[in-house]
């Protein structure tokens, strides 16, 4: 009886720490948004500086992971859990390293004369908060529901990065002196699409820890 309370302490630390690591990770999309709609350098590189702790935390998470597995040895819904939370730790990485990338675009654009925030790039900023956001309420709360309903913003995050290409390509072979700023655009909008991936593949890890069937890739229409 000792032990399970003693390995249910572990499993409830565990939670704790992947939920910290995830608003670490929001928290640096956010002002990685921030810093490219206001053209706030200093804010852009606190975003970069800051990585490391993210990048530690994971590295933290792991040992933690492979500490459970090798000395518990558990079983059935603690084990998809315990999957489900390396998996998910991994995905928060990628959405920090996603918003260090768009940090570096802040600071690029930020020395340029500035172009109207596109629209449609305003919108997949959005989605893809909205997704990190419920996503990791799915994994808190272990709702598989609202996880089912974060795959199924992924579509609408694609299609929006597919019209912010077209548009600003148009706009760049009718004004080719804003070619380099349209191409940073491009690519901030290609790693708030990623974000929005990320997002996608941990909702699918709640799935995983709460109904046992493994969905990896099939969120994608």
């Amino acid at each position: 009886m000792e032990q399970r309370a003693h390995f249910i302490k572990k499993m409830d630390d565990l939670k704790v720490q992947v939920l910290r690591m995830s608003s670490m990770a929001e928290t640096a999309m956010h002002n990685s948004v921030k810093a490219l709609a206001e053209c706030n350098a200093e804010l852009a590189e606190d975003v970069i500086m800051n990585d490391i702790k993210i990048n530690e935390l994971e590295c933290e998470l792991d040992e933690h992971n492979l500490s459970l597995l090798a000395l518990d040895q558990p079983m059935a819904r603690d084990l998809r859990f315990i999957v489900g939370a390396m998996r998910i730790s991994s995905n928060l990485e990628r959405i920090g390293d996603q918003a260090v990338n768009l940090a570096h675009r802040a600071v690029f654009l930020s020395t340029r004369p500035p172009l109207p925030f596109n629209q449609q790039l305003d919108q997949i900023c959005t989605v893809a908060s909205d997704m990190v956001s419920k996503a990791v309420k799915a994994f808190a709360d272990e709702d598989h529901e609202l996880a089912a309903q974060v795959c199924g913003m992924d579509n609408e995050a694609d299609a929006l990065n597919v019209r912010i290409l077209k548009g600003l390509i148009e706009n760049m072979v009718s004004e080719t002196r804003i070619v380099e700023r349209g191409v940073h655009l491009i690519m901030a909008a290609s790693h708030l699409e990623r974000i929005a991936d990320q997002a996608t593949n941990i909702a699918e890890s709640v799935i995983f820890i709460t109904k046992g069937v493994n969905i990896k890739h099939q969120c994608k229409g």
